[in-house]
This record gives structure tokens, C-alpha cells and sequence, in this order.
């Protein structure tokens, strides 16, 4: 990122006015090693001389570009801004956007500059001005920006106003509330509809970047038909980018009807011609959704024709975009193979594509093959399979077998030409066509058995895994036609220790499918594998399988015969294909880097709700050393150091859940204890995490409430009302498409006392799920399961059922951030499934918070003054009577009311689960609430802002 920015600097500088073929070149500003220069450029830009002075900028500015610190000439630099001259006034900016965050408090000195220069007669230096202190992230300089950024976004030129759409994207990613303020998004909306093609787009590109990190400013800019149209007019006339942004927000939109879907993708359709890549992708994207709401097929079909041309006229470009072409193209196969279902000769590999490329088009040819052009397939895939590239070579036999699987009536030729491959005798290429071969036995039994002589011919040359372990497979399923079998597993039995898990556990199964096929003859062989694999070998897996094959023998053969021997289903047409709501979502994200990966954004693009798979290193003892698929890390604790609890207390901090050893065997996990019944509550997840025993945190004792009398500045004035515990609307914290179709909605709520997550689970997957469990990650307030997750078993297909999981806080601690997150994971017959949410602060306030009202003063001023923080809530429609009744519904409870010259005082205490008292005044204006203003106090300030949002949420809700 530095060299990018020294050659930003450098382009800079030519901007200025250095060309290279002037005299005086870029190289001489930046091979300048003189001592002293500072003091030296200090008397050049003072000098009166305008050349002079312009010459002491760029050699400020290339020394800046080198990595010198030449801050120390701020002043000096700043005092050259008065100038009438374009290029040195740009060079001054560029210093100033680089310095200004370290040298905030003289930077305001050129915010007159700015604003006069906003109202420059020339545009240029208009635009040039509103840049500047858009790019200045300093808040000072803000405060002075709304007033010129407001007149340069209705300005009269139209590169002041695309300049000033994009400013406003700045000013919201420093100040999101100023942005929403000023009103500067709405007016942004009215930019979709400018006359000049170029604000629009970059007006598209702001709001686009606003909503990436703000959804909620959604309700401000609203997209409807005309602007739509706008949009579309724009389209035409617009840069290739411009276009992409464009396309992008047509993406999000949905039309009325029908007839509007037609319309948009017959004014589309020509971007499909253009040649930059990223178009005719964005494009595209824009087309496969509205198709989906096209029920005009005659119409669709005319569609899909026309999006194959180009799709492949992107096969032609660089292999880099060829790539990211194919791996779209995938996709879209797989949604609508119709598309390209005559252009499979688009994807027959060229000698000199990067193995990259071959692999992708390989992956492609094999989604389009058909009964119509299996026959150039085929004899494309042989010719492959005699390439020199190993890994290629290797994939094409393969897909030789996925034809067989996929296109039933070419099964023959290609059981025919893989037979033919063998006779090469070259080892890999055997080895390979033996794995396929096996699937092929799978999807058409006793029909091809004929063919095993010819593979057991190749035994000895059998050296990997997986060949091994397909060649036992084949032999065990076919025993009873294969003469020597026995002698054969035999052979592979000798060298059992040094073989493969995989190999170990095919050939147990495999001898144990001979001896009940041929017992008479392999009771000494069955007896001696189940002993390797009983009482030599250390591998759980292998262990239990034996186990489980000896008890079976040894009490009933009949019943053992049925379960090794079962009749098994076919093996699919398609095992690669991705799950159809993933699918959908990717299709929605193609010419983004989600349609290369072939995963959702949330899985790799942090800041979006994620649903983590944890891969944790079984060789790192470290216990906050975590891998996320190779990229996130998902604990807080970052280090070895002992993370900070809240509350105080003692030993809270255990093994991270998340750190455990995984999924190797683990200890059996210690009972979580119900602290309502302290009945031990099985941990349904201690074979995945762990040793997960809970301990609980000791809570400091405080004042129980109490009343009392006298009418001192702290009388009693206790409201009582209907009011009930807040409970928010659930939130979505799993989603289907990235959960293998499992969807989870979920809310907190306090109900007599006691925590519980409310949650509505649902199936959307095509098969049952049962064998639901559910275990927390340590958090700030140790909230953890009291009691198992009951859900319905099985889960059916398309239900939904409701959950209310009934938690406790004597799980172990640690101090997350944000302060309130809790990670959880969920784990049903299916996966586990990892995500977050965020525990709202009044379910953690207890019924035991009401502080005696003596007490209250004395511990209000025990409390220092910085540790008071103030807020102003908003306009209430609620009596007083009504908001006293609504805070002691949620454990705040009301110590003393004062009344004064208008004004009502509402003195309160609260209290965590983990013995943190909080103090609060509230103050109302007027009979029914005015502006409330907040004052909380607490000795752990940390968790005054949470209770800032706790209060102001029940009171509005």
C-alpha cells in the first residue's frame, strides 16, 4: 500500500505541471539527499517569487512522496493556498489531505480557503476545493463542509456536481448522523435524475457506498419507476464504470410488473455488446434476475440467446478475465444451462490456456454435456487424458466417469474408453480410472462387473489412497464373483499398519463383506482384521468400526448380514452442484469476487453477518489460536495475556469453546448447572468443544431496596402502571442459503425473572434435521443454556417450530467487543453452524436493583463526575405516570421524583447479573415527556452507553 501511495504522489506531481519531457523532470524532485533542505525549502516557499515558490511545493511534495516527514512546513506551505494558480493550488491540497489529520488544529486555518474556493468562477477549482475537504478526514473541517458541499451538489456545472455526489460518501463514512442531517441524501436522490449522464453515476456510486455501510439509509432513497428510467437514459451515455454502478442499483430494484421486467431488459440487452468485461457481467446479473420474474417463455428463450454470444466472446480475452469469465459462466450453467447448451465447443481446452483455465472449462464441458454432443466429449476427454500435465490429466479421466454417471445411454463408450486408458499402463492414469470406475459400479450395478478381471490385473501397480481404497471396495461389493478375493484382501491385509485410514477402513468393511458372503473360507481372515483393528490400531474411527462389525458377527450374523450387505442407493447425477439458495445468491452477486470464490460475501468480506465454519490447527496448543476457513479469526482474546471480565470475580476465565482441540476425541464434557433448579443439564456439544464446565462468577453484594419516609429533596414518588417487559422483535442470525437450509430468527426477553432466547427455527432444506443442540462462547456476562435445546425431532422439510431456550449467567466470562455480543453455535444431524448476536442490556437487569432510597445520594456522589455521562433522548408522547410504570416493568426501578418549575427529576437504579450497579437521572420537560435528558453513573463506564440504548429503546418502544 505505500508504494501504491508513492505512486499516487508521483502522478500527483505530474498533475502539477511536471511532464517528462520537460526540462526540468519528475527524477530531480525525487534524488534530491541534501541536509539542511528543510530550512532551505522553509526560505523558498516565503520567497515572493511565484516561480520560486511553486518549485519549493514540489520538492515538498516529492519529499513527502519518499517518506520524508517535512510536517514541520505546514505554515509555511498552507500560506501558498492564496494563489490564483491551478497547479500550485493542487499541490498545496494534496499536502494538506496528507497532513491534516496529524496537524488538525492548523489545518482549519485553510478552511476559509476552501469555502472561498468554492465559489471559484472557474469549476475546476470549485470541484478541486470540495475534494479536498472531503478527503480531509479530520471532524474539525467537517463542521465547515456542509455549507459548500450543499451549494456544489446544485451547482450549475456538471463536474462540480458529480465531484460533490461523491463527496457526500466521504462526509457519511466520518460523520454518518451530519450526512443524514443536512438532508444531503435526498438530495443525492434527486441527482438520479440530473441531465448529465456522469452525475448520475457517480451520484448511483455514492449512495451505493452509503448503503453498503448503512442499510437503514435505504428509507431516503427511494428508486421508482421514473428514476428507473433516468437511470436507463443515463446508461447510454455514461463511462464503462459509470455503466457498472448503474447496472449494479438496477440489480436491487424490483419492477412492477411483467411488463416493466421486458421493458428494462430489452434497454439492457445492448450493454451485453460492449467491450469491457465487467459490463456485459453486470449486465448479465441484471438480465438472470429479471428472467426469473419473465413468464413470457417465448421471450426468455429469445433472452437466453442472446446472452450466450457474448459470454463467450469473453473466452477471447486475457487468461486472468477468462478465469473470472469461467468461474461466473459456472455459475450460470448451473442456474440455466439452456443458455449455452450449444456453445460446448467454446469450452474445449487450447494447449497454451494456464492449467487455471483448463480446469474451469474442463468443470463447464462436463455441466453442458448432453446425449447430442457426448460423442465429442468423449473424444475430447480422451485426448486430454494424454496431455503431460498430471493434475489435468487426472481430472479428465474423471470426468469421463461423471459423463457415464451423468449421460446414461454413453455409459458403454465410456466404461469402453476408460478401459482403454488402463491398457496405457500409465500409473496415474490407471489409478484414476479405477475411483471412477467404482462410481460408475455404483449408478449401474450388475451391469459392468465383467470388466473386474481387467482391473485386478492392476493391482500391483496401485501406490495412492483412494485407488487403493476404490480397487478393496470393488473387490469386497463383488466378492462372491471373484475367485480369489480372499487372496487378494489378503495381500492388502499384510501391510495393514502402513496404510491409510481410508485404505484401513474400506478393507475392514470389505473382509467383513466376504466373510459373510464366503464364511466357511475367511473366518481366519474376518478374526485377525478385526484384531488390527480392535487392539493394534489407535484410530478411533477404525476401532469403532471394528467394534461395532464384531458385536454384530458374534451375537447376530443375520442382522449383520443385513446391515453390511444392504442394498445401497444410487449415487446422483450431479454431486458438485451447488445448493440451490446458495446458488440463487451467488447468481445475485456475479462480476464480484463472491462468484469467483463461489461463496457468499459474509464468508470472506468482514462487517456482514457471517456464518463461520471453524477450522482450528490440531497441532497449535495455543488456546486463542483460531483459523476461519484461512482467513477470520472468531475469538476476541487475541492474545495470550488474560482477557478483562466485568463485574469482577475470580477464575472465570476457561478455555475459549472455540478452541478446543477439532473434531479429534475429547474428555466428556462437565454439566452445565441450572441455577434454577440446579438440576445438571447435559451439554449436548461437549463431543465438539470440549470440556466446557461452567463456572460460576461471584456477585458483589448490594443494598436491597427498600422504602421509607420523609419529604427531603428525595421523597417517593413511585408510579404504577400496566406496563409489561419490552421483548424486541426477533432478528434473522442464520440464514438458509449459507446454513444448508437451516433458518434461525431469535430475540432475547425476560419473563418472571429469568433470561430466555426466543427462537423460530425453520427447515428450508429437502431433507429432515434432527439432533439439534446449541452451547454459547464465553461472553461479557457469562449468559449461557440452563436447560438442553428442545426442538421437535425430526424437523420436516419446509417447517417451522418455535424455541424458547431458557438461559442462566453462570457460564465462564470474558470482555467481548462490542460489549453485549454473544457467539453461538448450533449443531444439528447436518453440520454446526456458528453465528452472533447481541444481547440487549435491560435482559440482564435484575428485580433486585432498587437501591434504598438513602443510599442513593451518598453513592451518586461516591460515583467521580467523569465517569457521568449525558444524553438527550427523543421527543416522548408519554405521561410521567406512563414512563416511571415503563422503566419499573424492566428492572429500573424509580428511587425519588422531584418536580421543579416545570421541570420532573426521575432518580433510578438498576443492577446487572454480575452485580454492576447504574445510576441515572431523568429529566422531563412539560406534562407529557418533552425532550427527556439522560444522566447515567456507574463505576464501569464501559456499560453506561448500553444502558444509554436499553433505556431509550423501552421508552420509545
Amino acid at each position: 500500500r505505500s508504494n501504491e501511495y508513492k505512486s499516487y504522489l508521483r502522478a500527483m506531481v505530474s498533475l502539477g505541471g511536471i511532464s517528462i519531457g520537460s526540462k526540468m523532470s519528475d527524477s530531480k524532485y525525487f534524488n534530491t539527499q541534501k541536509k539542511g533542505e528543510i530550512f532551505e525549502l522553509k526560505a523558498e516557499l516565503n520567497s515572493d517569487k511565484k516561480e520560486k515558490k511553486k518549485e519549493a511545493v514540489k520538492k515538498v511534495i516529492a519529499s513527502m512522496t519518499v517518506g520524508k516527514d517535512v510536517s514541520g512546513l505546514f505554515t509555511d506551505v498552507t500560506k501558498c493556498i492564496q494563489t490564483d494558480n491551478l497547479e500550485l493550488k493542487k499541490l498545496v491540497y494534496l499536502y494538506l489531505i496528507n497532513y491534516a489529520k496529524t496537524q488538525p488544529d492548523l489545518a482549519i486555518l485553510a478552511v476559509n480557503t476552501f469555502v472561498k474556493d468554492c465559489e471559484d468562477p472557474n469549476p475546476l477549482i470549485r470541484a478541486l476545493a470540495v475534494r479536498t475537504m472531503g478527503c480531509i478526514r479530520v471532524e474539525k473541517i467537517t463542521e465547515y463542509l456542509c455549507e459548500p458541499l450543499r451549494k456544489c451538489l446544485k451547482d450549475e456545472d456538471p463536474y462540480v456536481r458529480k465531484t460533490a455526489a461523491v463527496c457526500v460518501a466521504k462526509l457519511h463514512d466520518i460523520s454518518a448522523a451530519r450526512v443524514e442531517d443536512q438532508g444531503f441524501l435526498e438530495t443525492l436522490g434527486e441527482l438520479l435524475c440530473d441531465g448529465n449522464p456522469m452525475v448520475v453515476a457517480n451520484a448511483v456510486a455514492a449512495i451505493t457506498e452509503i448503503l453498503d455501510t448503512n442499510p437503514s439509509a435505504a428509507t431516503q432513497v427511494k428508486i421508482d419507476t421514473p428514476t428507473v428510467n433516468k437511470l436507463l437514459t443515463a446508461l447510454n451515455e455514461c463511462t464503462e464504470w459509470g455503466q457498472i454502478f448503474i447496472l449494479d442499483s438496477l440489480n436491487n430494484y424490483n419492477p412492477r410488473d411483467e411488463k416493466e421486467s421486458i421493458s428494462i431488459c430489452e434497454r439492457i440487452t445492448p450493454r451485453l455488446a460492449h467491450a469491457n468485461a465487467a459490463v456485459v457481467l453486470s449486465a448479465v446479473k441484471v438480465l438472470m434476475k429479471l428472467m426469473e420474474r419473465i413468464q413470457n417463455t417465448e421471450f426468455v428463450q429469445i433472452l437466453q440467446k442472446k446472452l450466450a454470444p457474448p459470454l463467450v466472446t469473453l473466452l477471447s480475452a486475457e487468461s486472468e478475465i477468462q478465469y473470472v469469465a469461467l468461474r461466473n459462466i459456472n455459475l450460470i450453467v448451473q442456474k440455466r444451462p439452456d443458455i449455452l447448451k450449444h456453445e460446448i465447443k467454446a469450452f474445449f481446452v487450447k494447449y497454451n490456456d494456464p492449467i487455471y483455465v483448463k480446469l474451469e472449462k474442463l468443470d463447464i464441458m462436463i455441466r453442458l454435456s448432453a446425449q447430442g454432443n457426448i460423442n465429442q466429449v468423449l473424444a475430447e476427454l480422451k485426448e486430454y487424458a494424454t496431455e503431460v500435465d498430471v493434475d489435468f490429466v487426472r481430472k479428465a479421466v474423471r470426468a469421463i466417469g461423471r459423463c457415464a454417471i451423468k449421460v446414461e445411454p454413453s455409459a458403454e463408450r465410456c466404461v469402453q474408453t476408460l478401459l482403454e486408458l488402463i491398457q496405457t499402463k500409465v500409473n496415474y492414469v490407471v489409478q484414476e480410472a479405477i475411483v471412477v470406475i467404482k462410481d460408475i459400479f455404483r449408478k449401474y450395478p450388475n451391469k459392468y462387473e465383467s470388466i473386474i478381471s481387467t482391473l485386478c490385473e492392476n493391482l500391483d501397480s496401485l501406490d495412492e489412497p483412494e485407488a487403493r481404497a476404490a480397487m478393496i471396495w470393488i473387490v469386497g461389493e463383488y466378492a462372491e464373483r471373484i475367485d480369489n478375493a480372499d487372496e487378494i484382501l489378503q495381500s492388502f491385509l499384510d501391510g495393514f499398519h502402513d496404510e491409510n485410514t481410508q485404505v484401513q477402513l474400506q478393507l475392514l468393511t470389505a473382509i467383513v463383506k466376504l466373510f459373510l458372503k464366503k464364511p466357511q473360507e475367511t473366518q481366519e481372515l474376518v478374526q485377525k482384521v478385526l484384531s488390527l483393528a480392535t487392539q493394534d490400531s489407535d484410530n478411533p474411527d477404525l476401532r469403532d468400526r471394528g467394534y461395532i462389525y464384531w458385536r454384530l458377527l458374534s451375537t447376530d450374523p443375520a442382522a449383520a448380514k443385513e446391515v453390511v450387505l444392504a442394498e445401497k442407493p444410487l449415487i446422483s447425477e450431479e454431486t458438485d452442484l451447488i445448493e440451490p439458495t446458495l446458488l440463487d445468491e451467488l447468481v445475485g452477486h456475479i462480476s464480484s469476487l463472491a462468484s469467483v470464490y463461489h461463496r457468499p460475501p459474509s464468508a470472506f468480506v468482514e462487517g456482514r453477518v457471517p456464518v463461520r465454519k471453524i477450522a482450528v490447527n490440531r497441532n497449535v496448543e495455543s488456546e486463542d489460536t483460531h483459523e476461519i476457513e484461512g482467513e477470520h479469526v472468531y475469538a476476541d482474546g487475541e492474545s495470550a495475556a488474560p482477557p478483562d471480565t466485568i463485574g469482577g470475580g475470580e477464575n472465570l476465565l476457561i478455555g475459549d469453546l472455540l478452541s478446543m482441540d477439532y473434531p479429534a476425541p475429547t474428555p466428556a464434557a462437565q454439566p452445565v448447572t441450572n441455577v434454577n433448579n440446579n438440576q445438571p443439564v447435559a451439554d449436548l456439544l461437549g463431543d465438539i468443544f470440549g470440556d466446557m464446565g461452567i463456572q460460576s462468577a461471584p456477585v458483589a453484594q448490594a443494598p436491597s431496596g427498600g422504602g421509607g419516609v420523609g419529604m427531603d429533596l428525595f421523597s417517593l414518588g413511585m408510579a404504577s402502571g400496566g406496563a409489561t417487559n419490552y421483548t424486541a422483535p426477533h432478528q434473522k442470525v442464520l440464514d438458509a442459503s449459507q446454513a444448508k437450509g437451516l433458518e434461525v430468527t431469535a430475540t432475547f426477553a425476560r419473563r418472571n425473572n429469568a433470561i430466555f432466547m426466543d427462537m423460530n427455527i425453520t427447515n428450508k432444506s429437502m431433507m429432515n434435521m434432527a439432533g439439534f443442540a446449541i452451547q454459547f462462547n464465553k461472553n461479557s456476562f457469562g449468559v449461557a443454556p440452563s436447560a438442553p435445546l428442545n426442538v421437535q425431532s425430526p424437523l420436516l422439510p419446509g417447517s417451522t417450530t418455535s424455541v424458547s431456550l431458557p438461559l442462566n449467567t453462570s457460564g465462564p466470562v470474558m470482555k467481548m467487543t462490542p460489549l453485549l455480543k454473544v457467539q453461538i453455535a448450533m449443531k444439528n444431524d447436518i453440520d454446526v453452524f456458528y453465528f452472533e448476536h447481541f444481547i440487549p442490556a435491560y435482559v440482564l437487569f435484575t428485580g433486585d436493583g432498587c437501591m434504598e432510597r438513602n443510599q442513593f445520594p451518598s453513592t451518586w456522589r461516591e460515583i467521580p463526575d467523569e465517569k457521568e455521562q449525558k444524553f438527550q433522548l427523543a421527543p416522548s408522547n408519554k405521561s410521567q405516570e406512563q414512563i416511571e410504570a415503563t422503566l419499573k416493568a424492566n428492572n429500573v426501578f424509580v428511587i425519588a421524583t422531584r418536580n421543579n418549575d416545570g421541570e420532573s427529576h426521575i432518580y433510578v437504579s438498576l443492577k446487572f447479573t454480575n452485580g454492576i450497579w447504574v445510576l441515572g437521572e431523568l429529566k422531563l420537560r412539560g406534562m407529557m415527556g418533552g425532550n427527556p435528558e439522560l444522566s447515567l453513573k456507574a463505576n464501569t463506564v464501559e456499560i453506561i452507553p448500553e444502558v444509554h440504548v436499553a433505556l431509550r429503546t423501552i421508552l420509545e418502544a
